[in-house]
């Protein structure tokens, strides 16, 4: 069965969704996320996914407080992400409780950097996130556009060792039309032994079990779950 990872996105200690990354159209869906996160837990979820959105905006760890909080109340698998830009960011999110890290831009921006990365901390410990808006890498909480296409991209840093992506189309995320089934199902024809995690646009049950005879590894899900779309139930 496919993995099934909730995300919480954090703005202003908020739990909330965007909709395509517009920081514009802000929804907040709870003002506790360590209380959401423990009802997560309490639904059976393993692991959670967590964005610092006030960090990807700022180029820096911003939401440390909230990730102890969820660490430290939860035995949830946590993945960190937004704002990861140096050394000490990734160190402040492993210290506050993170298991492992989600790490987009810095790939784009600086790859050598990224590359340490992935030697010191271990492949198992690094995400890459591959942000895609058109065919093309997006950097910097989706504000900005890189000349870095998905699979050329993807296919260098699995050469590097990276095992583990989180691949958002961001023109369906928040949206609840579907995900951009095709494209993962793409990349995984191209690279059978990534640990894909798709993310964007799942607004069904049947969205995620489509996703599951794929043979997607892993699904994260947010405002489908926020807003009643899927019966968890049934997927557990």
């Amino acid at each position: 069965m496919i993995e099934l990872i909730p995300a919480i996105d954090i703005i202003g200690g908020q739990c909330v969704r965007l909709t395509r990354g517009d920081y514009n159209a802000k929804k907040v869906y709870n003002e506790d996320p360590v209380r959401m996160a423990c009802e997560f837990e309490r639904l059976g979820f393993k692991r959670l996914h967590v964005v610092d959105l006030d960090g990807a905006k700022s180029k820096h760890i911003v939401n440390t407080q909230v990730l102890r909080g969820i660490s430290s109340a939860t035995n949830l698998i946590v993945d960190f992400g937004g704002g990861i830009k140096t050394d000490d960011d990734i160190e402040t999110a492993f210290d506050a409780g993170a298991s492992m890290v989600t790490i987009g831009s810095v790939a784009v921006t600086h790859p050598d950097l990224f590359a340490g990365w992935l030697k010191k901390y271990g492949a198992d410990r690094i995400i890459l996130g591959a942000d895609v808006r058109d065919g093309f890498i997006a950097i910097n909480g989706w504000k900005e556009e890189s000349r870095e296409q998905l699979l050329p991209f993807l296919k260098y840093y699995v050469e590097q060792g990276v095992c583990n992506v989180l691949c958002t189309d961001i023109s369906r995320d928040g949206m609840l039309n579907g995900p951009s089934a095709t494209l993962y199902a793409e990349v995984m024809a191209a690279f059978p032994h990534l640990h894909l995690i798709a993310s964007g646009g799942v607004s069904s049950n049947e969205d995620i079990l489509h996703l599951d005879r794929l043979g997607i590894p892993a699904v994260v899900f947010g405002k489908a779950y926020y807003e009643g779309k899927i019966d968890i139930d049934k997927l557990m």
